[in-house]
């Protein structure tokens, strides 16, 4: 039974990223209980938590699959940049931006676990609120108020001008 829900996240994962890719469900599932396992004795005190951390585990997985696909289609992870543009962007391509929410989650997780472990719960695990909030032991209304405070710093940490930027002029 926990195969078949760990499957379904995995596949939930891919799905959300809409790309072609070769890497297969059952390989990214796989590869994330190689992860949990290298592990070594590492407890889970519920189901979210144990959720969470698969999810986080195939999160990584993927960015870092989606990084070394970019890379090898690029030929390789440099690009060239002519002088009177040496101030442009990166090419944009799908592993930069789920690298960028990648760093944006980690970041959040630095600055409040809980809130980052609700977004995995919810956007990558597809948990609905009401079921993050029964896995909690909390009210409805606590995981909004915290789904809407995750959502805000998340907006924050992705804008391209960084923050402070509409100050500035």
């Amino acid at each position: 039974m926990l195969y078949r829900e760990l499957h379904e996240l995995a596949q939930r994962h891919l799905y959300r990223q809409g790309r072609d890719y070769t890497l297969g469900t059952t390989t990214l599932l796989h590869e994330a209980y190689l992860n949990l396992s290298a592990r070594g004795d590492v407890r889970f005190p519920d189901r979210a938590r144990f959720l969470g951390y698969a999810s986080r585990a195939m999160r990584g997985l993927i960015v870092d699959y989606a990084r070394r696909h970019s890379a090898a289609k690029r030929g390789g992870e440099f690009y060239l940049v002519p002088l009177e543009d040496r101030d442009a962007e990166a090419p944009d391509s799908g592993a930069a931006g789920l690298g960028e929410l990648s760093e944006a989650l980690d970041e959040l997780a630095a600055v409040d676990s809980g809130l980052a472990e609700l977004v995995d719960l919810h956007f990558f695990c597809g948990l609905d609120l009401v079921e993050i909030a029964s896995l909690r032991g909390v009210s409805d209304r606590t995981v909004q108020r915290d789904w809407r405070k995750a959502r805000a710093l998340l907006h924050q940490a992705l804008r391209p001008e960084g923050p402070g930027a509409e100050r500035g002029g």
